[in-house]
């Protein structure tokens, strides 16, 4: 008896699959909501990573269907001067896709919200010595900072100021944008401390505990055939959408 099976479930890569993003080769169909995922989940979803806790499965519909075609969009932050024929159609995972795309590799802070639904832009950063420490939530060892990465207090006077590498270094914050090109932070940071053998070691035991675990990280991602029906495409995303945002009777 042969089995027939619409889809596939391989585990990929986190950056590879990040990659297909900023190229513009994974992109959303239309119909799905935007991104509204707000500061603290998105640290808490670094955190999980971090530790090398699953963050749950991507669905994916493989492109190429013949009769009917999706209308589609990039991500939410990517941004290309030609915008390709996507390969692959985000159908559930969008809000944990996107908050990595723009904390990790897209270069500019991530456009997000605070607790009270207030826009606001944010820059994503790991402190070595807490992220280190089994004793600290890990939660608590990951920060975000204003787009000018200085902290204020009420009346506006600076309290913090990280808006150089040099007070990167200094207060021993990484910043997630540099995940997966950490080879030229690492090395202004070692310059910076003069090559001291004790914060030499503390990032080489950081890059063994949290860097390699984002390079080595692998995401189960399901993806659809492309030959699905419009019909079953549609009433997988009304299944799995239940967990996510919430679509009007309309939509």
């Amino acid at each position: 008896m042969n089995i027939i099976k619409t889809f596939t479930s391989p585990d990929l890569p986190l950056g590879d699959v990040l990659n297909k993003v900023l190229e513009g080769k994974t992109q959303i169909p239309e119909f799905q909501r935007g991104w509204v995922w707000d500061d603290d989940r998105i640290k808490s979803l670094l955190a999980s990573i971090s530790l090398s806790y699953p963050i749950g499965a991507l669905m994916m519909l493989k492109d190429g269907q013949t009769k009917v075609r999706f209308k589609t969009r990039l991500v939410e932050g990517v941004e290309l001067a030609t915008i390709p024929h996507p390969e692959l159609l985000i159908l559930d995972g969008q809000q944990r896709l996107t908050s990595l795309f723009q904390a990790l590799i897209s270069g500019k802070p991530a456009d997000t919200r605070d607790i009270r639904g207030k826009s606001i832009k944010r820059w994503y950063y790991i402190d070595i010595e807490k992220a280190l420490n089994p004793a600290i939530d890990r939660e608590d060892a990951i920060i975000s900072l204003p787009e000018e990465k200085i902290l204020r207090n009420f009346r506006g006077e600076v309290i913090a100021d990280y808006s150089t590498p040099e007070k990167e270094y200094d207060a021993q914050l990484f910043p997630f944008r540099n995940i997966f090109s950490s080879s030229n932070w690492r090395a202004g940071f070692n310059k910076f401390h003069q090559y001291d053998g004790e914060k030499v070691a503390l990032f080489d035991r950081f890059e063994q505990e949290i860097i390699k675990r984002f390079e080595q990280y692998q995401v189960p991602v399901i993806q659809l055939e492309a030959e699905t029906p419009k019909e079953a495409v549609c009433q997988v995303f009304e299944k799995v959408n239940t967990g996510g945002v919430a679509l009007t009777v309309f939509e």
